[in-house]
C-alpha cells in the first residue's frame, strides 16, 4: 500500500536545496568585492605618490627658472657696474676735450704767411685732440656732431630756435658741443641751435 506523498511537504523540501544551489556565486562576489577593497588603497596610495612627484617637479622647474633669472640679472649689473661705474670721471674727462676744441676754435683761422708760432700751437693742439679723442673712443666715450641732423631730444638739448630757409624746421643748424655717449648711454647732450619755419 502506498503512501501519498504531501505537495507542501516536496516544495518545502525542495527549497533548502535550490537555495543551497544560489549561495556560492554570492560567496564568490563578496569575495571579489573584498579583493578589490583590498587593492583600492594601494592604487590610490600610487595615485598621490605620482601627483606628490608631479608638483615636486612643477616647483623644481620654476625655482630653477627663477635662479636662471637672478643668474642672468646679476650678471647684467655686474656688466653694467663695470661699464657705466666711471660715468662721472668720463663726464669730466670730455669736459677738457671740449675745453680742448675752445682752444682750438679761439685761434684765427690758418691762412698763408701766418706767424709759425700760431701754426706750430695750432697742429700741437690739434694732434693732441686726435690723440685724445681715440683713447676716449678705446674706452668707449664717443662724441658725435649731430649739426644736419633731425632734433633729439634725447641726445641734444636745445639752447636756441632761429628761422631758417637752408634747414627744415627741427633740424640742429648749429653744434656748440658735441654729443657724448659711454658705451652707447648718453654721457652729455649737445648744446644746439635749432632751425624754425621763418616768420
Amino acid at each position: 500500500m502506498t503512501q501519498d506523498t504531501d505537495p507542501t511537504q516536496v516544495e518545502t523540501q525542495a527549497a533548502p536545496a535550490a537555495s543551497d544551489h544560489v549561495a556560492p556565486p554570492q560567496d564568490a562576489a563578496e569575495a571579489g568585492a573584498e579583493q578589490a577593497t583590498e587593492q583600492s588603497p594601494v592604487e590610490q596610495r600610487i595615485a598621490e605618490l605620482e601627483q606628490e612627484a608631479a608638483e615636486m617637479k612643477e616647483k623644481w622647474l620654476r625655482s630653477e627658472a627663477e635662479n636662471q633669472n637672478l643668474r642672468t640679472r646679476a650678471k647684467r649689473d655686474v656688466d653694467d657696474a663695470r661699464q657705466y661705474a666711471v660715468q662721472k670721471f668720463a663726464r669730466d674727462v670730455v669736459e677738457a676735450a671740449e675745453n680742448m676744441r675752445r682752444a682750438l676754435s679761439s685761434l684765427p683761422p690758418a691762412q698763408e704767411g701766418e706767424d709759425t708760432v700760431i701754426t706750430k700751437m695750432r697742429e700741437g693742439i690739434e694732434s693732441t685732440e686726435r690723440s685724445f679723442i681715440s683713447i676716449l673712443e678705446r674706452h668707449g666715450i664717443k662724441c658725435d656732431d649731430p649739426s644736419g641732423k633731425a632734433f633729439d631730444a634725447n641726445l641734444h638739448q636745445a639752447m636756441a630756435e632761429q628761422p631758417s630757409a637752408e634747414h627744415a624746421p627741427g633740424t640742429v643748424m648749429q653744434a656748440w658741443t658735441p654729443t657724448w655717449t659711454l658705451h652707447g648711454r648718453l654721457l652729455k647732450p649737445a648744446m644746439v641751435v635749432v632751425a624754425k619755419a621763418g616768420e
